[in-house]
């Protein structure tokens, strides 16, 4: 069994713990000590600073209130308080965030459900004015070439005769 120094377990219990939260097994795979032994480490210094965890408690066992209740008092907690107190809960921040999400689009504005008639309704009216439109533009468009036509015809020929006859008789 080999012995390694106080100050180096230090050393190895600080990237363990808040901030760095590196995991044991990445530690173990760096320093070639065993996951066995660093948990042990990790064990006897959180009893040693009181810092025992409370059972996990999986998410399944709270209730809505009480999860609104750990977004609640966690919303105003920076990275490390938030790691200290999900600690101290026995949870993983990774469960406050959906938790705070879920919250979140639950207070969204609902989208109220519409009346499947209204909706047949308008379809109905929209294809009714939509047909009418239609019609209208063929309408306007056979004026338009009526009116061209006539000019054309007006350009070539001139004048009709009874328009002639009619200024002429007005001057007699």
């Amino acid at each position: 069994m080999r012995e390694y120094s106080e100050e180096f377990k230090a050393n190895i219990i600080a990237r363990m713990l808040p901030p760095n939260n590196v995991g044991v097994p990445l530690l173990a795979q760096e320093t070639g000590i065993s996951k066995n032994t660093l948990y042990t480490w990790r064990i006897k210094h959180r009893q040693s600073q009181g810092n025992i965890p409370a059972p996990l408690v999986s998410s399944g066992e709270l209730s809505s209130e009480e999860k609104f209740a750990v977004v609640i008092e966690s919303a105003s907690l920076n990275e490390i308080e938030l790691s200290e107190y999900c600690r101290r809960k026995g949870l993983y921040p990774e469960q406050i965030q959906a938790w705070r999400k879920s919250c979140l689009q639950a207070n969204a504005a609902a989208i109220p459900k519409v009346d499947l008639t209204q909706v047949r309704a308008q379809s109905k009216q929209i294809k009714q004015l939509e047909a009418e439109l239609r019609r209208k533009d063929k309408a306007l468009a056979e004026t338009a070439a009526l009116l061209v036509l006539q000019k054309k015809v007006q350009a070539i020929w001139g004048e009709p005769e009874d328009e002639k006859s009619s200024y002429g008789s007005d001057k007699k």
